[in-house]
């Protein structure tokens, strides 16, 4: 985690919604992983409008509150409905692509890594929709990532993320799960993306259960509470001081 942002040349998701915005049509976006079976974003769903919403997403937008930070906001989706309910947002991505559609759209967006310790505004509400705490990357990395939270968070702000528990991937028949403790965090995932002839590098990417977020959270100095839980193993959590 550093101030890493992404070039167009290695940016396939960026460059699949910059075409999608100007000709309302984009090629295949695939996602590739270690873990999983090669899969398919279709990037109309980047686009979607409060109502193609899933209920966790809907839970967090009708959650926030005040100056509202967008993190990893991809084509500003949540920012429009949310600057549509009057709130002001701030949008950052690495991706620039993406940013400049966002621009273009009328969010303000920026190019932003979220990690850049540069970065010290406040806000009321931080949003990390679509599993958007996945940029931590890996476990070990939570401590870091609760500090970037404390120095953004305003004195009654709050952090709303959504996630997800994988341990359902290691569910036995009789219920039971078959998770090796001994070696790295279940919830640590490789991916990458490419799309046309655009490939991006791989990336870690970070599912958290519940409670494992509560505890670095609290180690934090912080309080985290769980808001609503969806039908497999995800949930919507929200972070405060």
């Amino acid at each position: 985690m550093d101030n890493t942002l992404l070039e167009a040349r290695k940016d396939p998701m960026g460059r699949a919604i910059a075409d999608y915005h100007t000709s309302g049509k984009a090629a295949k976006l695939r996602v590739l992983s270690s873990m999983f079976y090669e899969d398919e974003i279709p990037v109309a769903t980047l686009f979607r409008s409060y109502e193609e919403m899933p209920p966790l997403e809907k839970t967090m937008l009708q959650m926030a509150h005040g100056r509202v930070l967008d993190v990893g906001a991809g084509s500003g989706c949540h920012s429009l409905v949310l600057m549509e309910r009057g709130h002001e947002v701030v949008a950052i991505d690495i991706s620039e692509l993406s940013v400049q559609v966002m621009r273009s759209r009328g969010i303000e967006a920026r190019t932003i890594n979220f990690f850049d310790e540069t970065f010290d505004e406040k806000f009321d509400t931080i949003l990390m929709a679509m599993n958007g705490v996945g940029i931590v990357g890996k476990v070990e990395r939570m401590p870091q990532f609760m500090r970037c939270v404390k120095r953004l968070l305003a004195p009654d702000g709050q952090l709303l993320l959504d996630s997800s528990d994988l341990r359902y991937i290691f569910e036995e028949e009789d219920g039971s799960f078959c998770i090796d403790l001994a070696g790295k965090y279940y919830g640590e995932v490789d991916f990458e993306m490419r799309y046309k002839g655009v490939k991006g590098a791989t990336f870690d990417w970070l599912y958290i259960d519940f409670e494992t977020l509560a505890y670095y959270a609290t180690a934090a100095g912080l309080k985290c509470e769980k808001c609503a839980e969806g039908d497999h193993y995800d949930y919507v959590a929200r972070i405060s001081r």
